[in-house]
C-alpha cells in the first residue's frame, strides 16, 4: 500500500507540482486548498504525512497545526510546514505549534 500524503496549500500550481512529484516517486497525494479542505480529506482517509502552508486563507496553517496535534486520531500525524516566511522566528513558531519541520 502506497503511503497517502495530503498536501495543504492555496497555490494551485504548487499543488500540482508536489502532486506530481511526490506521485512519481510512488506516494499516494491527495491536496487541499484551506482548512475545511483539509479536515474533509483527513476524514475520508487519514494520510500518513501532511505538507502544511503557513499562510492559507481563513485559518492559517499555525491554527490548523495546532488542531491536528490537539486532537486524538492526528496527534502523531507527521507534520511538514512548507512555507514562503523563511525567517528563524517563524521557524521557531512552528515548531513549537507542533509541526515536525519547517522548510522555507
Amino acid at each position: 500500500m502506497d503511503k497517502r500524503i495530503l498536501v495543504v496549500d492555496d497555490d494551485p500550481e504548487l499543488r500540482e507540482l508536489l502532486r506530481g512529484y511526490l506521485g512519481g516517486n510512488g506516494y499516494a497525494v491527495d491536496v487541499a486548498g484551506d482548512g475545511a479542505a483539509m479536515r474533509q480529506r483527513i476524514a475520508a482517509a487519514a494520510p500518513d504525512l501532511v505538507i502544511l502552508d503557513l499562510m492559507l486563507p481563513g485559518e492559517d496553517g499555525l491554527a490548523l497545526c495546532r488542531e491536528l496535534r490537539a486532537a486524538a486520531a492526528t496527534a502523531a500525524l507527521p507534520i511538514l510546514m512548507l512555507t514562503a516566511r523563511g525567517e528563524d522566528t517563524d521557524r521557531i513558531v512552528g515548531l513549537e505549534m507542533g509541526a515536525d519541520d519547517y522548510l522555507p
